[in-house]
């Protein structure tokens, strides 16, 4: 059984909701006011008209209202132009109270009906006085939304440490649980400054590869066990996971040892890897990279 469906996204998120088109033709590109949990939204139609299984879809799909007009996107950037004042307005109530927290953004919802505080915080922050303050200031519904590190980096956006921008803002619909035995079994430095990305977290970039790293790791020998070659047997120096290469310690007729370097097509080895590393460490301060 199928349903039909068309693919929404809002602000700068990467993830795809799905609405009911409601009878309305959308393409690619096209503006849409729609209804959510929030209240009324708009959004930028990535997914056409399409019929998808009804296994994808959780139902009842909340309807497309109508397609944006020009009053529509009017109102969109006038919400926007409110947002300056209104950052600099809560700073200044933040400051007021005292409070251990860091506004990240500002967000008015479409229909105007509520004003949602993003903010980051060591702790938990007591903020019921910082909302009443807000509220007779802007005469509004009030929400204060505490985010973490990784929602700071994916909301405001920023040149990760390869040099493109960061892939929570750009092609990440949802954050997944990255690990230092991740790290590990990448071989790569456990410096911090390393395997960290802005939001001071691991790169969530160490999770794209992770699946044949995982793969390979099995199939590669066990360093310090012994494995036959092309040139006679010797012992497992070190792997190369990504080459899918292996280094091997050979005695020479002459009693000297020399280290080869072998395809894994080429190494039959007695031992195999069968456990990754664990993500165990005596240092700290990388765990505290972890989520």
């Amino acid at each position: 059984m199928s349903v039909t469906i068309v693919g929404i996204k809002f602000k700068n998120s990467c993830k795809v909701y799905y609405f009911s088109p409601e009878n309305i033709q959308f393409n690619e590109g096209d503006a849409a006011i729609v209804e959510t949990a929030r209240g009324t939204e708009y959004g930028e139609v990535v997914l056409s008209n399409r019929e998808v299984d009804d296994k994808e879809v959780v139902q009842p799909l909340k309807p497309v209202l109508r397609k944006a007009t020009e009053a529509d996107k009017k109102q969109l950037e006038k919400n926007l132009a409110m947002r300056p004042e209104a950052m600099r307005i809560a700073n200044e109530k933040i400051a007021k109270h005292n409070l251990n927290m860091k506004l990240v953004d500002v967000e008015y919802t479409f229909d105007r009906q509520k004003i949602i505080f993003y903010f980051t915080a060591a702790g938990r922050v007591d903020f019921r006085e910082l909302v009443k303050d807000l509220a007779g200031v802007f005469r509004n519904r009030i929400e204060l939304r505490q985010i973490y590190e990784r929602d700071d980096a994916k909301m405001r956006g920023a040149l990760a440490p390869c040099g493109r921008p960061c892939c929570c803002n750009t092609c990440l619909p949802d954050f997944a649980k990255v690990s230092i035995k991740m790290a590990k079994l990448q071989g790569l430095s456990l410096n911090p400054t390393k395997i960290s990305g802005v939001c001071g977290r691991l790169m969530c970039c160490l999770k794209f590869e992770n699946d044949y790293y995982s793969e390979m790791y099995k199939k590669m020998p066990k360093v310090g066990s012994r494995a036959k070659t092309p040139d006679g047997e010797g012992v497992v120096e070190s792997n190369d996971i990504l080459k899918q290469q292996v280094k091997v310690k050979i005695m020479d007729k002459d009693g000297s040892f020399e280290i080869k370097t072998y395809d894994l097509s080429e190494v039959s080895a007695r031992v195999h890897q069968s456990v990754e590393p664990d993500d165990s460490t005596e240092d700290a301060e990388l765990k505290k990279l972890e989520d």
